[in-house]
């Protein structure tokens, strides 16, 4: 979402350049969501396309991200308790029970050590990849129950 203090200082009508750089695509995206329906504009009189407050302020429209609460950049947080550490030359494995979840983290010697890792200690599984798979679970909710 836009900060207030620009929404509150944008003008009626934008140009589509102003209105790409306000929403944060390019102006061609802004030219295709218009022939698409996407996006309604105004022409002037010189035929440019002027864009309303109100497009913009729908299309910046986004859910509100959830504060991590610390100054890492992790948002992917899952508080939980150690159930098992396996040390194994300079690497060890951390298995966290976080909730429902059991999370195992790879992690080095040193840090197990450093963060005084064991069973029944509290930690935080910190999440952060390059890339996430889901896959999809075809029970029915009467079969989680």
């Amino acid at each position: 979402m836009l900060p207030m203090l620009y929404i509150g200082s944008m003008k009626d009508e934008l140009s589509l350049g102003e209105a790409a750089e306000a929403i944060g695509v390019s102006v061609d995206t802004l030219r295709r969501w218009e022939r698409a329906g996407r996006l309604k504009v105004r022409r002037d009189a010189a035929n440019r396309r002027l864009v309303g407050r109100a497009e913009v302020e729908r299309l910046t429209q986004r859910p509100a991200r959830h504060r991590t609460g610390t100054p890492a950049s992790m948002r992917n947080r899952f508080p939980g308790v150690v159930r098992s550490v396996e040390v194994d030359g300079v690497m060890a494995l951390v298995e966290i029970e976080a909730g429902p979840f059991l999370l195992t983290a790879a992690i080095t010697r040193d840090s197990v050590s450093e963060l005084g890792l064991a069973p029944g200690v509290h930690a935080t599984a910190l999440v952060k990849a390059t890339s996430v798979m889901v896959e999809r679970d075809d029970r029915t909710e009467s079969e989680d129950r």
